[in-house]
């Protein structure tokens, strides 16, 4: 099942809706001639009236100046006078183009009756009927394009989980799978499709019996066994670690197993046994780049930096094809060990791929630390941008740059300066905010990110830095505490979301719930500002030893933190 155009279908496509005049292309299916004039036979007998000339003049003419809701009328209109599929096809893509959803399932439900054998129409009712969580109503078109795929039924699977994960309903996604998949009880990718789905509906132990269906029918199917892994760390006595080494001992060239088994041992901090791991990878794969580079990535990790160095430098003699990304960790470890003379002639060598723009913005960076300030911000000024998203992320770095060095107002004037050309961009608004905050330009703060919130209204940071903004200045904290629950709501997960809201609790008298966020704060991240809050709540509770405690030990690896510097001056002093 070639699932080709269900990525745009599931989001209504639908990213450059405002351009003029609009032109949407289907993709077609290359037929053979023979299938061509089989097509061409099938199609309605059709005489180009006056009225539907008319109609088609007038749909064209719409889309061509922007009216997309004319031009639907005008096409789904000419679908019941026609009862042409390429009409209906033509109503489909327009209708998903203009993002309306109700005219869309009648334009496609049209097409599929009037083209029943079209793959391209049964995709298109499937990938629509699944983003408005119509499930029942996309199965029979499932079904029937599973049935069509025959010997690459496997494929389709497996792609079955892309199209489905966007259904929030995670239930209903699993159920359906199950009942897709009751045909085909002997197809492995078939079980590890609903493993998955039952992933997603925290199933966790049925997703583990459908993995190991899945991976008894195809045993050395070393995703599958990564999977089942996985599943493991999620079930109460599940060994992830047994399974992976039985499995190595079983499949010992497995190596996508192994490094999935090291990152585990990682994890639970047995090191010992993952740095056994990683000379068995190397011993099992000598002359692999690939390996070379997992092993130097790995030793990273773990710290090792003798042989992390090492093993980038062989995935670079044995001709890694991305090198400029092995020259971007290897100068991050010449960094690490503070070789910086040697890291920025690394970082200066990436000259191409994903890397290059980080590699630009760490040699500035490093030029700065120097004592090159103004050297390293005309070095970013001149480095070439692609497009908008590299102007935006230069402009961030230099904005950096003028930040650690303290020249708040200078952070200010260029973000202010740089929103001039690129009006609204959200990344460029965040920071202008942060800026504001800095130099007590509290009604710009403010404003900047209610339009972020406007303009992104699933970013949960704004929501959060406006929150602990007006929390701060102490005047409004029931809203404030409104906008950080909509931030908990959005990103649950985030320890700096978690310590804005124990801080508003402890603002608005609530010490137990302060308390406990903040602590749940610090334990999964603990940085600085968050030690900051921390130890004043303990502090005003009483705890003082605990308190200092806190704050020296943060201290010690930020000694220059001014939210920590700031409060253990006020509160000791």
């Amino acid at each position: 099942m070639n699932f080709k155009i269900l990525g745009v279908l599931l989001s209504f496509g639908l990213a450059a809706c405002a351009q003029n005049p609009i032109k949407i292309e289907s993709e077609k299916t290359v037929k053979s001639a023979e299938q061509a004039e089989v097509d061409q036979f099938n199609l309605p007998k059709q005489e180009l009236t006056a009225s539907i000339l008319f109609d088609l003049l007038l749909g064209e003419t719409a889309l061509q100046r922007n009216d997309l809701e004319t031009a639907i009328r005008s096409y789904l209109k000419l679908v019941k006078m026609t009862r042409d599929p390429r009409i209906a096809q033509r109503a489909s893509e327009i209708a998903l183009h203009a993002r309306h959803p109700f005219a869309a399932e009648a334009a496609v439900s049209m097409w599929v009756e009037l083209d029943p054998d079209s793959v391209d129409a049964r995709q298109t009712a499937a990938a629509l009927l699944v983003n408005l969580g119509e499930l029942d109503k996309a199965r029979p078109h499932l079904e029937k394009l599973l049935a069509a795929e025959k010997d690459s039924v496997d494929n389709a699977f497996m792609q079955l989980n892309t199209l489905l994960s966007r259904n929030v309903n995670k239930t209903a996604t699993l159920r359906l799978l199950q009942e897709l998949s009751q045909l085909y009880p002997d197809l492995p990718e078939a079980h590890f499709s609903v493993s998955q789905a039952a992933w997603f509906a925290h199933q966790y132990e049925l997703a583990l019996e459908e993995m190991k269906r899945a991976l008894a029918l195809r045993p050395d199917w070393e995703m599958a066994a990564i999977y089942q892994g996985r599943i493991l760390q999620r079930i109460p006595n599940g060994d992830t670690t047994e399974f992976y080494g039985d499995y190595l001992n079983e499949y010992p060239k497995a190596n996508d197993v192994r490094i999935a088994y090291i990152r585990v041992l990682v994890s639970i901090g047995n090191l010992d046994k993952a740095r056994e791991q990683l000379q068995q990878l190397l011993l099992e794969n000598p002359d692999s780049a690939d390996i070379a580079l997992a092993v130097g990535l790995l030793s990273m990790e773990l710290r090792d930096f003798d042989v992390t160095e090492t093993s980038f430098k062989k995935a670079l003699d044995l001709g890694y094809e991305d090198a400029n990304s092995v020259r971007f960790h290897l100068a991050q470890i010449y960094e690490e060990t503070r070789r910086i003379d040697a890291a920025m002639e690394l970082y200066q060598r990436v000259t191409s791929g994903e890397r290059h723009l980080p590699a630009q913005v760490r040699y500035a960076a490093l030029l700065a630390q120097q004592g090159h300030l103004n050297e390293a911000r005309e070095y970013l000024q001149q480095v070439p941008a692609a497009d908008d998203q590299q102007k935006a992320h230069l402009i961030l770095a230099e904005a950096q740059l003028l930040r650690e060095s303290g020249a708040y107002q200078e952070v200010f004037d260029l973000l202010d300066n740089s929103l001039k050309r690129l009006v609204d961009y959200p990344e460029l608004l965040y920071d202008r905010a942060l800026a504001a905050d800095k130099i007590g330009r509290f009604e710009i703060l403010e404003e900047d990110l209610r339009k972020l919130i406007q303009l992104k209204p699933d970013n949960a940071h704004a929501y959060n830095a406006l929150g602990y903004s007006l929390a701060e200045r102490g005047n409004r904290l029931p809203e404030a505490l409104v906008l950080i629950k909509k931030a908990v709501e959005l990103s649950p997960e985030d320890p700096y979301i978690m310590d804005s809201l124990g801080w508003i609790y402890y603002r608005m008298g609530n010490i137990v719930d302060g308390l406990n966020y903040l602590n749940l704060a610090f334990a999964a991240r603990p940085d600085p500002e968050i030690a900051a809050h921390l130890g004043e709540v303990l502090w005003v509770q009483g705890a003082r030893d605990d308190a200092e405690r806190i704050w020296r030990t943060a201290l010690e690896d930020n000694p220059n933190n001014e939210a920590l510097l700031d409060t253990m001056k006020r509160l000791m002093h």
